[in-house]
């Protein structure tokens, strides 16, 4: 079997329940979700210590989605683990559901910290690494950030942190997709050279491409390898990746539709999933 093929099959999974999910609700934030799916495949397929049955173990690994937005990525993927019935997928941003437009950890078993108020999640994430270093505890906790949301000033102050405490559990990614809500990310704020601004706040830092799931894979081995540093993970990917309706708008942040214009996108990935499958 071609190396890390599991994982490759779940992402096509996850893309192909995040469009369907989409496609019952007419609106999102199509582009975010689209552009995480590998790292949350690889994420939930092969890297997290996590139980389904108990999404509140005390030694699993944790996700901050800091890039609230993408949760309807996030739902899919917890779904396809078991977490809940894929049918509640439906229900997305609608009255009752526990599937709210960005993470709420009151809401959906596994969601393990509220996210979507841009810049606070590399806080958060500091703090659940940090506490369970306190309490004797192996786990890792991963962050995703959007590019966009590198903008604010706390993500520096969480990247100083980080360092200074040496949270070498903590594996973050930033989902270098380029655009955030009015444009591009060159447009709107330039952040320049992502590798080197990390580096020289004191982490480990390694660019990939964020569709390769061999690339992330063996990036989070390295990060994992050492004991000195945090651990950036700079994720190089396309806004909508894998949603044919998205890549042919822009600015594609959050976009509305009807259940037939999305259709032949579904269609699409799905037949991607079938080939993958069969490869």
């Amino acid at each position: 079997m071609e190396k890390n093929k599991a994982v490759r099959v779940f992402a096509e999974e996850i893309r192909v329940e995040t469009l369907k999910e989409f496609a019952a609700l007419g609106f999102g934030h199509v582009g975010g979700s689209m552009s995480v799916i590998e790292a949350l495949a690889v994420l939930y397929g092969k890297e997290m210590r996590i139980d389904p049955k108990n999404p509140q173990w005390p030694e699993r690994d944790r996700l901050v989605m800091s890039k609230g937005h993408a949760g309807p990525a996030l739902y899919a993927t917890l779904a396809l683990k078991g977490y809940f019935p894929l049918e509640v997928l439906k229900t997305l941003n609608q009255g009752g559901t526990i599937l709210p437009s960005h993470c709420d950890r009151l809401k959906t078993p596994g969601v393990d910290m509220t996210t979507g108020s841009l810049g606070q999640g590399i806080s958060l994430a500091c703090g659940l690494a940090m506490g369970n270093r306190m309490q004797g505890r192996d786990s890792y906790t991963y962050l995703v950030l959007g590019d966009g949301e590198c903008n604010e000033g706390q993500v520096w102050e969480g990247a100083m942190f980080a360092a200074h405490f040496k949270l070498n559990h903590l594996i973050a990614f930033v989902d270098l997709n380029k655009q955030q809500l009015d444009g591009t990310t060159d447009d709107v704020m330039s952040m320049g050279d992502m590798v080197a601004k990390f580096e020289s706040f004191g982490w480990l830092t390694k660019k990939v491409n964020g569709h390769n799931v061999d690339e992330i894979i063996e990036a989070i081995a390295a990060g994992k390898a050492q004991t000195e540093k945090p651990v950036m993970i700079i994720l190089d990917t396309i806004k909508g990746n894998g949603c044919e309706l998205a890549l042919q708008r822009f600015p594609n942040h959050h976009i509305a539709f009807t259940a037939e214009e999305m259709a032949p996108s579904i269609e699409k990935a799905e037949a991607v999933l079938a080939r993958v499958k069969g490869e």
